[in-house]
Order: structure tokens, then sequence, then C-alpha cells
């Protein structure tokens, strides 16, 4: 059994997505090629975004959101310390200082309630982590970022194709940010990323730091990166993006039988209200989860935890001086959740296995 089955993805769509990438090895415009802008034109109207600016990973989209609102020495940018670590890291790359919030026990997104108080007059950016696959409440968020003249970034590397009350994820702050990365509900087969905004001027100013910090060649306004989209990993969503839609149903189903058949023995996802799921990760809590993990790998079924230690655990963010239990919803959910198998392939029979063996542990 595949955790994610990327290879039976591959062959479901193989003719389109060889097609699409034939067509770049013939024309060979391999940097910045005509999929490009096709791939950004399909992915902004599917988010329901005005514009939409690939790169060249997740990290880089958050990092280029980061210098496109100017964030600096000196500046504090509020996130969540249960994530993965770029989430955080790109705060320190522009020399900011990263401020966490804990998480809501139910959802594992940033506990909105515990925002407002963590804002001082250095905080220049919200940046809430749509973990596993749910968005976390966004009118709250935006009212909480109106009152103090701040701008919301949603990282959405999990949540891409999520919905709250109708709206798709990355469409609903200042900027959105998603992940390419292979075993994200969308992946391309390579690294990959996109960002997303309403702002016609935030637009131009993403795409000329992507490019070395400008729009036209040998013209540079602003410090840029090397933060291109590679033309073949766009061909890549090009042929998976008319699929997508239907994996998401699909993810969705799957999450709410796994909720049926586990609820009873252990502690499952909540969706919140308004909310669509998409379940980038379906992740359970158990207790003894070593244990468990153990039982399951006997019975060849397998299993990831995302993620065993919370950021202000790691040396990098020791200066940060957050001890431990200042988190205790975050520390307490990096010892017991639990990833299972989760992909758009996954049949009723395998599930059946995976809940089996999941019960057979817990006895």
């Amino acid at each position: 059994m595949q955790f994610i089955d990327l290879k039976q993805q591959y062959l479901k769509y193989q003719s389109e997505i060889d097609s699409r990438m034939n067509k770049v090895m013939e024309h060979g415009r391999y940097i910045m090629g005509p999929e490009i802008g096709d791939v950004e034109a399909a992915l902004a109207e599917f988010a329901g975004a005005k514009h939409c600016i690939t790169v060249s990973s997740g990290t880089t989209s958050l990092e280029i959101a980061l210098r496109a609102l100017s964030i600096g020495p000196g500046d504090e940018v509020i996130s969540v310390p249960f994530t993965w670590i770029s989430s955080a890291e790109v705060i320190k790359l522009v020399g900011a200082t990263p401020v966490f919030v804990d998480i809501d026990s139910q959802t594992f997104n940033l506990d909105v309630q515990q925002v407002e108080s963590a804002i001082t007059s250095h905080t220049k950016a919200i940046l809430p982590v749509c973990l596993f696959g749910q968005m976390p409440d966004f009118d709250q968020l935006n009212a909480i970022a109106d009152r103090h003249g701040i701008p919301v970034i949603e990282d959405a590397a999990q949540s891409f194709g999520a919905t709250q009350r109708g709206k798709r994820s990355c469409s609903v702050s200042t900027l959105g940010s998603t992940s390419f990365f292979p075993a994200k509900p969308l992946g391309c087969y390579g690294d990959g990323g996109a960002l997303f905004t309403g702002d016609d001027q935030m637009a131009q100013t993403l795409r000329a730091i992507r490019s070395h910090g400008g729009t036209q060649r040998h013209h540079h306004t602003l410090v840029g990166t090397n933060g291109r989209f590679d033309t073949l990993q766009a061909a890549v969503i090009l042929a998976k993006l008319p699929h997508f839609q239907h994996e998401v149903q699909r993810r969705g189903e799957i999450g709410e039988r796994y909720s049926d058949l586990l609820r009873d023995d252990c502690s499952v996802p909540e969706v919140a209200e308004g909310n669509t799921h998409v379940y980038a990760q379906y992740t359970i809590r158990v207790p003894n989860r070593d244990k468990v993990v153990e039982s399951l790998k006997e019975a060849e079924i397998p299993t990831a935890v995302y993620y065993p230690k919370c950021l202000h655990e790691q040396p990098v963010f020791s200066d940060l001086e957050y001890e431990w239990g200042r988190f205790p919803e975050s520390e307490r959910a990096s010892r017991e959740v639990l990833s299972l198998p989760m992909h758009p392939f996954l049949t009723d029979d395998m599930q059946d296995r995976v809940v089996s063996a999941v019960r057979s542990s817990l006895r």
C-alpha cells in the first residue's frame, strides 16, 4: 500500500502529462515558456484570484511575499509553532522575527482568539498555516488584521482546493501562497509554488522579485531572486488541473469515511463550520504513538508524522527563548499526531484494511 500513490495518478493521466511535457521539449523554452502564462491564468481562475504568480517552490513563494511587503529587520510576523519549518524560516530569512501563537486543538490551525494579544507595534504581518488541508477562520483573521492595518499571508501549501464559506483557499487574504511539491494535493514532479493576489501593483512587485527584481530584461527596480517556475513543471500542472476538482471531491469523501469509521477509536480531524477539507494528510491523534506506528508497520500500513517537534524546540529558533509549556496545544499535537495513507485513489477495501490495523494497534 502506498502512503501517497503518485505512480497510479501518473498512469491515469499519462497521455495528457506526456503530451504537455513533449510540447515543452519541442519548443525548447524551458525557462518562462508559454506554459507559465497558461498555468498562471488557469490557477488564478480556479482559485478565484485576480493574479497568480508561479514560483520555484512553496518556500520561495512565502519569502517573496514577505519581501514584497517590505518586511525585514526589526519587524515581527505572527505564525504558529506547529508546522513545517519553511513557514517560519522565511521570516528569519528576510531578517524579521517569528512570533508564535498556539494552535486550536480541533483543527490544528492558528488559534484566532490568541492572535490580537500577540500583536505589537513591530507586527508587520500575520502568516496563518492551513495545516493538513483546511483553513483557519479568515473572516476573523482579516478583521483583526484590518483593525491593526497589517496584511495576512495565507500559507496554503496543504490547503489548495479547500473552501471556506464558498471562497477558495488562496483568494481570502492579502496574499495566498501554495506549494506544488509532488506530495501536495496538486503537485508537480519537482519543486514549485505560486502566489495569489487581487492587487495589481502587488502582482507586479511579486513578478519582479521572482525574476531578479525586474519585469524587463536588463532593468532591475528591486532586489530580487531567481524564483521562477520551471516550464516542464508548469506543463505537469496544466495536465493535472482538469482532474483536480474530482480529486478534491474524492479526498473529501475518503477523509469523511475515515472519520466515520475511526471516530469511536481515536481522535479524528474535525472540519470547522463553513469549511471543506482537502486532507493533504489524514491525521489522527493517538496515545502511545510509537507503539501504534510499529504495529501498523508490521501490518504493512505506511504512516508519517507531521510534525514530531514544534518549531520552538528546533535549535535554529532557540534565540526566540520560548520555553516548553508555552504552546501546550502545539506540543501535545506534536506528540500525538499520526497521518494515515491518503490519496484520491484509495479504495474502500484499502481503507478498511487501514482502519482494521489502526483498531488492532489501539487495543
